[in-house]
């Protein structure tokens, strides 16, 4: 089993995710959330429409957008993920891109943040060079592209979230619920889960 950015995202969110979907396989049928499935239909729509477009103004001087790789499934030893554009810097560095049908509203949420890191650490495994920052580009906001640094530090913290699963799950482990009690409102598992 290999896990993806959302089970990463999930476990941040609250370890118990983890637990009560690949533990106790609950499913949190998410399909059945209409803003879910609009925004992943529109998503798709959007990536078909821009995938020639090569983003060069999104270079550093001296280091332009050389290549761009479109729709890359990549995986390692833990995670794998498709990411919707990899892009090759003149100066060899990579980043990812995502598309988000969101508009941005002077922050960037956590789970773009987390996606992004999960990304970066695939393209090092796979293409073998280093990511230092990622893109979101916001497609409800006129498709505002926004700089998201990324630090060795953050990679460390993906790779450690996805090890965390893995010990729950192999080890049938019941971890502490998050300490952000607020996000217990809004959690698929409130209902079942333990305080």
């Amino acid at each position: 089993m290999t896990l993806t950015p959302s089970h990463i995202i999930e476990y941040l969110f609250c370890p118990r995710f983890t637990y009560f979907e690949y533990v106790l396989a609950i499913p949190q049928y998410e399909e059945k959330n209409y803003k879910v499935m609009r925004g992943r239909n529109l998503h798709d729509e959007r990536l078909e429409r821009n995938k020639d477009y090569l983003r060069k103004r999104l270079g550093r001087p001296g280091a332009p957008v050389t290549e761009k790789h479109a729709d890359q499934y990549l995986t390692n030893e833990l995670i794998r993920g498709v990411v919707d554009e990899v892009l090759g810097f003149g100066d060899g560095t990579m980043a990812p891109l995502d598309y988000k049908f969101a508009e941005f509203k002077d922050k960037v949420y956590d789970t773009y943040r987390t996606q992004l890191y999960c990304y970066a650490w695939l393209i090092e495994a796979n293409f073998g060079r280093p990511v230092d920052r990622g893109f979101l580009v916001y497609t409800r906001s006129n498709n505002r592209v926004i700089e998201v640094p990324i630090a060795e530090t953050d990679k460390v913290a993906v790779k450690r979230a996805a090890e965390a699963i893995f010990t729950i799950i192999e080890r049938n482990f019941y971890p502490k619920a998050t300490k952000a009690k607020a996000r217990c409102v809004t959690c698929t598992y409130r209902n079942i889960c333990i305080k």
